[in-house]
């Protein structure tokens, strides 16, 4: 009996320990929120298509209050600061909405259909969180470099190293998709915004290239704006010490 009473006694102790655990976290959580400062952004309650008029937002967006801390660079409270405008990416439903994705409607039709290929080259599409993509600020006729990294050994330590090659430039850039400014960033649902930028390859490069994404290690730098015959970034390699993603 006294075996049993102690049985029954341990698991009364346990379970009143875990309602007093569960007790002091949620106090906390509220504790938390009601310390954070609030803020109002307009969020997107389902997908919008690029191309979109900001005249047929009203119902596809919501204001909602969050903290500061996660409010975006760049988030609207208000559709009136982008009045007349039209989206130029997708929004998707949780993002909340930021006043870099929109343009003049005109202005974008104007640059439609004027970047054409090099000869001999084909398009291939590369999509890279923002650092690796020169902040997202490319522009379709922009030329960039095309920096891959492999895994190597440092001939003087016998250490683990990587080594970042140009191993195309004078790129062009015929198309992009996605953030449109280095600000411009995911916030919600903690996800890290991408963009999709589509260049001119030769089949040799698109080959280097291609293999380089797949290992996860290639970074655009830019090397001349649109309309810009100066090249800002000549070849180079750079060996650094340490694993490689």
């Amino acid at each position: 009996m006294r075996r049993v009473l102690a049985a029954l006694t341990a698991l009364a102790l346990a379970a009143f320990g875990a309602f007093v655990l569960v007790s002091y976290v949620r106090g906390a959580d509220a504790r938390a929120a009601a310390g954070a400062r609030l803020v109002p952004v307009l969020v997107v309650d389902s997908d919008v298509p690029a191309g979109t008029a900001v005249a047929d937002l009203a119902d596809l967006v919501s204001r909602e209050q969050v903290p500061a801390r996660l409010k975006a660079t760049g988030s609207l409270d208000d559709l009136a600061a982008v009045r007349g405008l039209t989206t130029t990416v997708d929004l998707l439903a949780g993002d909340q909405v930021m006043a870099a994705r929109f343009a003049d409607p005109a202005e974008t039709a104007a640059t439609d259909g004027e970047v054409e290929l090099d000869p001999d080259t084909q398009e291939v599409s590369l999509t890279l969180d923002l650092q690796r993509a020169v902040g997202a600020v490319l522009a379709p006729g922009d030329r960039v470099g095309v920096f891959v990294s492999r895994a190597g050994l440092d001939p003087a330590t016998n250490t683990p190293t990587a080594v970042t090659d140009l191993a195309v430039g004078d790129v062009l850039v015929t198309r992009v998709a996605g953030g449109t400014t280095g600000a411009d960033v995911t916030v919600s649902a903690g996800a890290i915004q991408t963009v999709t930028v589509t260049l001119g390859l030769t089949e040799t490069d698109a080959r280097a290239v291609i293999a380089g994404m797949e290992q996860e290690s290639v970074w655009l730098s830019l090397q001349s704006t649109a309309g810009s015959a100066d090249v800002l970034v000549t070849g180079t390699t750079t060996t650094t010490t340490g694993d490689e993603k």
